[in-house]
């Protein structure tokens, strides 16, 4: 079934939305085995607008059958580099050809702004264009002892990779893991988050039409604690990569060390930005505002910790706020729109919990909950807290909204002390014109990522990962590429080689002598 494309009031309905969400598996749309479902709501009205299968042990267990067969029996970990490479980027056309839509349903089932969403489409199109050339030009290391023997390294893809991702960007983030994981010749059992499940559905199609096998991507929609537990302790899933919040992480790595599975995982975080004295002001803040309130407040990145100087700390305060008061927010399919709904009912929830806590943590000076008029959906107001102290827990806990923290600190020490007085550790931003100090603060602030003078952008190549309760591992670039594959080494002798005679009489009189 499908429905129109309709206008009613400000709710935008995609034409030809989908009412119900399978799995696929082998090749094939199907429903769960026990025929279990769930609702999938709509962020704007929190409606009902689809139901999905929802997956449970069977289904993985059917998913990760498939997956094993065509990694066994398959031709796709026996292709060569550029073959592979053909088909990631006939599916990143499909993509760009697609961007359209995709930015629709996106923003539809996220309530991301549809500009926004559009990003998201082009930047999961180059994931897949980014791998499809590493494959193709990547080589393995070779070590010599002249006369003596050579050494050199074998890459073999491991096997089925368990994907789990997360609800924020869903589309763009599945990209992320789908295309270094085929690149390499692994074949793959994608969970998608249950809040968001539409956009992974398009996935099945633009594999089948690029000339992907069946049984090398498959696709099981549920629950974290129903299909996502079986993927992780399913025994002939090797690999796990997962993107989320920390407290599901810790599960994860509990559950997977029964197996000793390799595992990736991209956890929460509260990043500083710290702003000195001498930083470009007015960039700072065009930074500060972006990286905290773009994707709706719902990013791992984001700089939800400002750090300011105290000589700037009131300018800097009054302008962020005046701006902050002024973003517009509303009707994600709008583009005007810069902040759009929070994705589910139970995440409005939280973050409004920590907005009403924040007014007696810290100074209130913009937003503060509903914006007056948007009386239904989940929006919140882009939200401003003033004079936060590093004990307040709007300054320590993840609240992965458009909430923000400013703090003052006096002098380098005290900026470092606070950025780094949290469990957590994903990115760090910088704005200063000392680049001693730059360089200084970066290589001393817990981060597994730091932007200098610069909002999160992101060069493909770089690894991509945290450090404490933000993340174990890193991805990216030839990061991924050593994740995704076994490095065997192979240790060939050119001469003779003296090896001790255990055992011979000769040798076993000469000892005794």
């Amino acid at each position: 079934m499908t429905l129109p494309a309709e206008k009613t009031g400000t709710q935008y309905l995609p034409e030809n939305l989908p009412t119900h969400l399978q799995h696929y598996i082998n090749g094939e749309f199907v429903n769960s085995v026990g025929g279990a479902t769930f609702d999938v709501l709509d962020p704007v009205s929190n409606a009902t607008y689809a139901t999905a299968a929802a997956g449970r042990k069977e289904d993985i267990d059917l998913a990760v059958a498939a997956a094993r067969d065509a990694f066994v029996n398959g031709p796709w970990p026996r292709m060569k580099p550029r073959e592979r490479s053909r088909i990631l980027n006939r599916i990143a056309d499909a993509v760009e050809a697609q961007e359209e839509r995709l930015a629709e349903l996106e923003s539809f089932d996220t309530g991301l702004p549809i500009t926004q969403a559009k990003g998201q489409a082009r930047r999961a199109a180059e994931n897949f264009r980014f791998f499809a050339d590493l494959i193709v030009a990547q080589f393995d290391d070779a070590m010599k002892v002249p006369g003596s023997q050579i050494n050199y390294v074998n890459r073999k893809p491991i096997g089925v990779a368990g994907l789990i991702t997360p609800w924020n960007t869903p589309f763009m983030l599945e990209s992320w893991k789908l295309a270094p994981a085929l690149a390499t010749g692994n074949t793959v059992v994608l969970k998608p988050a249950e809040f968001t499940p539409l956009s992974a559905s398009l996935w099945a199609r633009i594999f089948s039409d690029a000339g992907l096998p069946d049984g090398v991507f498959n696709l099981v929609n549920g629950l974290g604690e129903e299909a996502g537990d079986a993927l992780v302790k399913h025994p002939d899933v090797p690999l796990i990569s997962f993107t989320g919040e920390t407290t599901t992480g810790r599960t994860i790595f509990r559950n997977a060390a029964e197996n000793l599975k390799g595992l990736s995982m991209e956890l929460g975080g509260k990043s500083p930005c710290v702003v000195f004295a001498d930083a470009d002001l007015d960039a700072a803040i065009d930074s500060a505002l972006f990286g905290v309130f773009s994707l709706n407040g719902e990013r791992c990145t984001a700089g939800s910790r400002i750090l300011v100087e105290r000589t700037v700390y009131d300018e800097f305060c009054e302008k962020y706020a005046a701006r902050a008061r002024n973003i517009v927010v509303g009707d994600p399919h709008d583009p005007r729109t810069e902040v759009g709904a929070l994705v589910h009912p139970e995440h409005f929830a939280k973050v409004a919990s920590y907005v009403e806590l924040g007014k007696s943590e810290g100074r209130l000076l913009a937003g503060g909950g509903r914006p007056e008029h948007l009386p239904e959906g989940n929006y919140i107001a882009p939200t401003v807290f003033a004079d936060v102290a590093p004990d307040a827990r709007i300054f320590q806990e993840e609240i992965f909204g458009p909430v923000v923290t400013i703090t003052p600190f006096e002098n380098d020490d005290e900026a470092l002390a606070l950025a780094n007085n949290t469990r957590y550790g994903l990115a760090a931003y910088v704005w200063t014109q000392n680049l001693t100090r730059a360089h200084t603060f970066s290589s001393n602030v817990e981060a597994g990522m730091v932007w200098l003078n610069s909002h999160n952008v992101r060069d493909l190549r770089t690894p991509f990962g945290g450090v404490k309760a933000s993340g174990l591992g890193h991805e990216g670039g030839y990061r991924s590429i050593d994740f995704y594959t076994d490095q065997q080494a192979v240790h060939i002798s050119l001469g003779s080689v003296h090896t001790p005679k255990f055992g011979s009489v000769q040798d076993s009189a000469a000892n005794e002598g």
